[in-house]
């Protein structure tokens, strides 16, 4: 499955918090930005989205793929925390989406 330029819908676009109330200012739309955005996005965004289960429950609404919210959902029994939780998270998502995108001299 290689969609990683689906665009979603305004309605569908994932806006970064680091808390209730605490807009990042950064959002993504497409899967592509959104693995971008996991690469250099505050990394208390990603925890406090994270431990909500915004991630698997916004990107299975939106990209209707029922796999990639369980992939997601496992994460949580590796109870993984700071730049680790980005790596999986970004791995989950890339490997699903046979995306390569380099960032921070990576490719995943």
């Amino acid at each position: 499955m290689n969609i990683k330029k689906r665009k979603l819908s305004e309605e569908s676009t994932f806006y970064f918090l680091t808390s209730i109330g605490k807009y990042t200012s950064e959002s993504a739309t497409p899967v592509e930005d959104f693995l971008e955005e996991i690469e250099r996005i505050d990394i208390k965004s990603i925890e406090f989205h994270f431990h909500r289960d915004d991630f698997e429950k916004g990107l299975t609404e939106t990209t209707e793929d029922k796999e990639l919210g369980e992939q997601i959902k496992k994460l949580h029994n590796q109870n993984l925390t700071g730049e680790k939780l980005r790596a999986q998270l970004h791995h989950v998502i890339s490997k699903r989406y046979e995306c390569s995108i380099t960032s921070h001299g990576r490719n995943q």
